[in-house]
Order: structure tokens, then C-alpha cells, then sequence
């Protein structure tokens, strides 16, 4: 036996490179970060690809080892490339974009050492810093001291452990589920629906307010609403407003839906997992104002702080819902009962073990400050504001002001036969998208609203500039004045 576990040592220690093997490999790795970097502004933000990557599959997993170039080569080719590019500044489609360098480093480190955030006994020092960034986010949107959180994974998860903490808060069970009733609007974010079913809320009825007519929730509805189904022996239970929709960037009335909360005595959850930190800024903060009214709040830091993806955060007014709600104690555990100076994350959410996600938050506010990423923010609000200008000028039709930095727009083509036909419109503007995308250097994307195809332009990547917003608007005069002469 023992000649064995020595001739497995031999073997297993493969899984620990030599000082020197960590150099090659890390020079070769940062070498091919750094090419990235340094050349990103002349890298598209799309590429259109035949195989889609389809070529790692050519390289299987097995026994034998391949050196890092070759590993480098199936990256570049098959990851890399293909698709989205979301670090570009002409990433325009999507909420999410960039993912700021000194976050990588934040992220190395804890792979590096591996500290367990999960719970405080086994490392005091990472769930501290985990701690003091969830109090910091309260702190900015206002919350009592008496909140508490949990860093995410994702806005996904932050908005489910949201509704259930709301759900065990107003003890909603299978007494009573079928008689609650939870309020929203069509332009609440897919997440919020599919928390609602993994909640196992799918009984409770679901009442759509009626919006205004730029998408922001009616509030006169919404008590109308409320007041007929207190009178019919309804639950309301829950409402959720959104601080910046993904459709269209609206920001619902926060402070006149907190009041009518408090007083119909509904839990109060607020989806800003994109909007939410433009309370940095001052224009923010007169458009994001109530928002300390909500008794949960989703903001995602992979968004509003430009941070790579994976880290979101739910907000809970008082702590000990969240707690009460996903705390579970295993005998295994019961060493690290002793001396805990503060909640365990494991304790206020559904994961146990998790990825120590505080230090890739926590170390580029401390190299660089709030200050940087307040004069982003107030930058892409400028940049939207310029480019709803800008856009209406060429003569496309455009949406609502932009609360937030998502502008909508469409462009009414000249149809002969049959002008205003809304299926040779919406065909119109997506060619359109697909011949913007398929030039690269700018990536859009698209909605439906009302049944119409309509163009979205979504400016939150911190690489995106002036340059970036005037190389679409001068793609896209370029683009419809050709499908113009197709027709």
C-alpha cells in the first residue's frame, strides 16, 4: 500500500508547476492579455463566425497534457474570438459590458489563496471585507443600519432571494398562496418572473399594471388595483419596481409605489441590478429617489461598476429576513458557531460554498476611488442623452427621453405600396440590425415593443466613448441609406 500512495504522490504532484513552470506559463498568459488590451479599440465588438467555435470540441479532454500555446491557440480561436466581444467600447446591445483590469487581479488573488467566504469561522478576514462592501451599498442607497446582504452571483439569483425572502417574510404558504397577489409590469425583468416560479409563487395571482407612456409603472393603477383586492378579501403581498428596465432603461415611480406599499403593508422589492448605482451620481440620485423605501434591492456591480461578470448583490432593509430565510446549520459546522463577529454569507444565502467575490469589488474602489466610476456613469448618461439627439436627426424615429442610458429607436423605411405596413418595418430595421452586427465594429441589439422590431441602444460599457456613439450613428446612416436603394 504504501508503495502505491508514494508512486499516486509521484503523479498527483504534477498538480503543483514548479516556480518556474508558474513563470512560463504566467508570461505566456499575460503576454496574450496584455496583445488583448493593447488592441482592443481596433478589435471588433462582433464577429461573425461559420463554426461558432464548433473547433474545441476538436480537442477533447484526455490523459495527455497540451503545452499553454497550443491552450492559447484553442482559446484565441474558438472563445475569443467568435461572437460578443462585451470589453469593447462598441459593445451597444446589452446591459453589461467591460470588466475592469484591476477586478482580474482581485479575482487571481482569491483563486490564488482560496480563502472560504462562506462563513466567518474559516476566514474571519474575507467574509470583513465582504461585509463592509454589502454596508457601504446599503450606505449609498440609503438603507438603515439594520440591512444586510449577500454578493451574488448575478442579478438572477439576487432577485430570487429577494421574492423569497419576501415570500417567508409575509408567510406566504399553501394556506394562503392562491389568495395572494403580487404587482408588477411587462417590462420587469425575465429573472423576476422565473424567481417567481422557483419560489414556488406560480398560484399567487399576478397583476400587470398598466404603464405610462414611457413604460414606468401607473401608480393610480396600481392603487386601483390594491384597493379592489383588499376589498375582495385578496393578499397583496409584493410589489416589485424596476430602476432602469433592460427593454428600455424606465425607472417606475419608486418613491409614490413606497408610500402605497407602506400602507397597504406590501414587501417592497426594487430591481435596480442596472440602474442602481447611477445614485452616485447627482442626476441619479433625483431619479432613483424612494429607492431607500424598499425592503429588498437587487444591484449588480458587473453592471453599474463595470466590473467583469458574476457578481451581483441583494439588499435586504432588515437582516434578519434574509437570515431567517435561508440559514440552515449542519452538525459538520458546528465548530464555527464560536466567536463569529459577523454574519456568515452561507447563513443569508442558498449557497454554501461560494467564490470569495468581495475582493474583486473591493480592490479597484480602493486603487482608484469612487471618483472614476461616478464621472463614468455621469459620461454614459451624457453619451445617451447625445446619441437620442443625434439618432432623431438622421431621421429615425425615436422612443421616450432615456432615464437611464438605454435610448430606443427605429428607423420608418419608404414603402411604396404600402406605407406604414408594420411587417416591412419591423423586416426594414431588422436587416438593418443584421447588417450592423455584421460589420463588427459596433454591436446593437433589439426589442419588441407593441409589436414593433425597434432598435436598442444600450451604453454601459466603461470603454464606451464619444468616438464609439459617433462611429454608430455614422454606421448606421451608412447602412440604411443602403438597404434604402434595395428595396
Amino acid at each position: 500500500m504504501v508503495k502505491r500512495i508514494k508512486e499516486l504522490e509521484k503523479t498527483s504532484r504534477l498538480l503543483e508547476p514548479s516556480a518556474h513552470e508558474r513563470k512560463e506559463v504566467r508570461k505566456k498568459v499575460i503576454t496574450y492579455s496584455e496583445t488583448f488590451l493593447n488592441d482592443i479599440e481596433k478589435i471588433k465588438a462582433y464577429n461573425v463566425t461559420i463554426g461558432k467555435g464548433i473547433d474545441i470540441l476538436e480537442s477533447p479532454i484526455g490523459e495527455k497534457p497540451i503545452d499553454i500555446d497550443k491552450a492559447i491557440k484553442l482559446i484565441e480561436k474558438n472563445v475569443d474570438f467568435p461572437g460578443l466581444n462585451p470589453a469593447s467600447g462598441g459593445h451597444l446591445g446589452y446591459i453589461p459590458g467591460g470588466g475592469i483590469y484591476y477586478s482580474a487581479l482581485g479575482d487571481y488573488l482569491a483563486d490564488i489563496f482560496n480563502r472560504y467566504a462562506g462563513v466567518f469561522y474559516a476566514s474571519p478576514g474575507a467574509v470583513r471585507m465582504e461585509n463592509m462592501m454589502i454596508r457601504w451599498l446599503a450606505g449609498i442607497v440609503g438603507f438603515p443600519k439594520t440591512a444586510g446582504g449577500n454578493l451574488t452571483s448575478g442579478g438572477s439569483l439576487a432577485n430570487l432571494m429577494g421574492i423569497v425572502t419576501a415570500r417567508d417574510a409575509k408567510t406566504i404558504s399553501s394556506k394562503n398562496i392562491c389568495q395572494s397577489v403580487i404587482y408588477l409590469t411587462k417590462q420587469v425583468h425575465h429573472s423576476v418572473s422565473k424567481a417567481i416560479r422557483i419560489a414556488g409563487l406560480n398560484e399567487c395571482i399576478v397583476r400587470f399594471v398598466p404603464m405610462d407612456e414611457r413604460f414606468r409603472m401607473n401608480t393610480k393603477e396600481l392603487e386601483k388595483m390594491l384597493s379592489l383586492d383588499k376589498q375582495s378579501k385578496l393578499n397583496p403581498f409584493l410589489v416589485i419596481a424596476s430602476a432602469g428596465t433592460t427593454d428600455t432603461g424606465a425607472v417606475d415611480p419608486l418613491e409614490e409605489i413606497g408610500t402605497l406599499a407602506k400602507n397597504y403593508n406590501l414587501w417592497y422589492h426594487i430591481d435596480a441590478a442596472y440602474g442602481g448605482f447611477f445614485i452616485l451620481t447627482d442626476e441619479g440620485k433625483i431619479k432613483l429617489k424612494g429607492i431607500e423605501l424598499a425592503d429588498s434591492l437587487v444591484i449588480d456591480p458587473h453592471k453599474g461598476l463595470f466590473l467583469p461578470y458574476g457578481l451581483g448583490v441583494v439588499l435586504v432593509r432588515d437582516v434578519k429576513h434574509l437570515q431567517k430565510s435561508h440559514y440552515y446549520q449542519a452538525q459538520y459546522l458546528q465548530d464555527a458557531l464560536a466567536g463569529a463577529d459577523e454574519l456568515s454569507p452561507a447563513d443569508l444565502s442558498p449557497e454554501l460554498t461560494k467564490h470569495f467575490r468581495g475582493l474583486r469589488l473591493w480592490l479597484p474602489l480602493k486603487l482608484m476611488g469612487v471618483k472614476p466610476f461616478r464621472a463614468c456613469l455621469e459620461e454614459k448618461l451624457l453619451l445617451t442623452k447625445y446619441f437620442h439627439s443625434e439618432i432623431g436627426k438622421l431621421g429615425f424615429e425615436v422612443g421616450p427621453e432615456p432615464e437611464l442610458t438605454v435610448s430606443t429607436y427605429r428607423w420608418i423605411p419608404t414603402l411604396r405600396q404600402t406605407p406604414g405596413d408594420i411587417n416591412k418595418i419591423n423586416e426594414f430595421n431588422k436587416k438593418l440590425l443584421e447588417a450592423v452586427v455584421a460589420d463588427g465594429r459596433i454591436f446593437i441589439s433589439s426589442t419588441m415593443i407593441d409589436g414593433k422590431f425597434t432598435l436598442r441602444f444600450a451604453c454601459l460599457a466603461f470603454r464606451t466613448h464619444l468616438k464609439q456613439v459617433d462611429l454608430l450613428l455614422k454606421i448606421l446612416k451608412e447602412k440604411v441609406a443602403v438597404l434604402e436603394k434595395m428595396k
